[in-house]
């Protein structure tokens, strides 16, 4: 049964259209559709708005992950703090 599953699986991630794979974030397309002067249109280049959306992507998780942990992370800064003398 696990490999008719398995072939299963493999036939219908096939047969998947192509746009399902390129559609990306929904920022970076909203960016990219917001211009009308092509890849440097207005003022300010494309690529800097899709610069800022990453990053502000990226750094979500890791302050979710700071306010999840602080204090384990500042009880382990008082520990290693008071081993050291």
């Amino acid at each position: 049964m696990g490999r008719l599953t398995l072939l299963f699986l493999v036939v219908l991630l096939a047969l998947l259209p192509a746009d399902v794979w390129a559609q990306g974030c929904a920022m970076c397309k909203a960016v990219a559709q917001s211009r009308d002067g092509g890849i440097f249109g207005g003022e300010q280049p494309i690529g800097r708005g899709l610069n800022n959306g990453i990053l502000y992507l990226m750094a979500v998780p890791y302050l979710l992950l700071f306010l999840l942990l602080r204090k384990k992370i500042v009880s382990f800064v008082k520990e290693f703090a008071s081993a050291q003398g």
